[in-house]
């Protein structure tokens, strides 16, 4: 039987950002598979060298649209350890808050999506409707919806009210209530069972070799979180589970996500009933002095590392960002041949890449 080529992208209706997939199959069956990347580079790394310490944080922060507050939190916790800053408490629970609430919004869309490429259309109405509540309490505590600009060297620049608590409790708490919903209603839809179980696996060995981190990796036996492997902010104060499961397929990524939703609205609430008072930031000073540092923090998609040399200037001299997509990337070559045609979709949807990030 002869072999044919499929192309994906760069423009496609299965892809929300820019990627090039080949495929090669032969019948039904992928045999192949290949990719291009770099549709959206940005340049950000070089960018950041003619730019101060204080002007990076927003360049940070438009790496990627989902996940702006924890790259600007590495980034910050980078430039804070080389200065020997260090932030106030109320500062460290107001970026968990905003980080766990950051990795609510981005698991739902994430289960949008994957509904969406299975043709679970009811349930990518459900996840995009109460996304909707995350990002609403977002711009309500930083004026923002996807640009929060909450980090600030040396600590955070937004408070939280009273007001604004009490309107936290209430939404988390209904919120708290629909995520129930979902897991009842995945846990018993047969054709959501189908599509995802036994489809994309990977085993714990290719976790380790690829580097795969995250929910992803989670999914997969890994229990690997820089939130208990490497605290940082307030996050040693807090309790949680790090969520984890061994089927390795796309069902287990989908349990593990909306297990760690569940988890972030534990978290949220301990930050709001524990939420201390004082200031918000610390004065940080212009110039960084020369040494190198290398930060990790939980992104929603995994571990995120930043890398800054400091050479004394108002500049850096060097940052270098690690993203938990790339890797992923890598492991769609792995993971694609031997699946139907169908199920490309379920797979690419389900690994929740991030190209602007792994582009950058």
């Amino acid at each position: 039987m002869s072999r044919i080529t499929i192309p994906i992208g760069p423009q496609h209706p299965l892809l929300k950002e820019p990627l090039s997939l080949v495929l090669e199959a032969t019948g039904e069956r992928i045999v192949s598979a290949s990719m291009r990347i770099g549709y959206v580079h940005r340049g950000i790394e070089r960018l950041c060298q003619r730019r101060s310490y204080v002007q990076n944080v927003h360049l940070f922060e438009r790496v990627c649209g989902i996940c702006s507050q924890v790259h600007t939190t590495a980034y910050c916790q980078a430039v804070e350890a080389l200065s020997g800053l260090e932030i106030p408490p109320r500062a460290a629970y107001i970026r968990v808050l905003m980080c766990e609430l950051e990795r609510i919004h981005s698991h739902l869309l994430w289960l949008g999506v994957l509904a969406e490429a299975i043709g679970f259309t009811t349930i990518f109405m459900y996840a995009w409707r109460d996304r909707e509540i995350i990002l609403d309490l977002m711009e309500e505590l930083s004026g923002g919806r996807v640009s929060h600009s909450a980090n600030i060297i040396g600590g955070v620049r937004i408070g939280v009210s009273s007001e604004q608590v009490r309107l936290l409790e209430a939404q988390l708490a209904t919120f708290a209530e629909q995520m129930e919903f979902f897991r009842e209603l995945l846990d018993r839809d047969r054709s959501f069972h189908r599509r995802t179980q036994n489809v994309g696996y990977m085993s714990l060995e290719m976790v380790h070799s690829c580097g795969v981190v995250g929910p992803t990796a989670r999914a997969s036996g890994c229990t690997v979180d820089m939130r208990q492997a490497a605290p940082y902010a307030a996050y040693p104060s807090l309790a949680f589970e790090v969520i984890s499961a061994s089927g390795g397929d796309v069902w287990s990524r989908a349990q593990v996500r909306l297990m760690e939703i569940m988890q972030s609205l534990s978290i949220c609430n301990q930050v709001i009933k524990a939420l201390p008072g004082g200031p918000l930031a610390v004065d940080a000073p212009r110039r960084v002095p020369p040494g190198e540092v290398v930060t990790r923090c939980e992104a929603p998609r995994g571990e995120l590392v930043y890398y800054v040399r400091s050479d004394g200037s108002e500049r850096p001299a060097r940052i270098k960002v690690r993203t938990p997509t790339l890797p992923m990337l890598m492991v769609l070559s792995h993971l694609l041949p031997g699946l139907e045609i169908a199920d490309v979709a379920t797979v690419v949807a389900g690994a929740d890449l991030c190209i602007a990030c792994a582009d950058r």
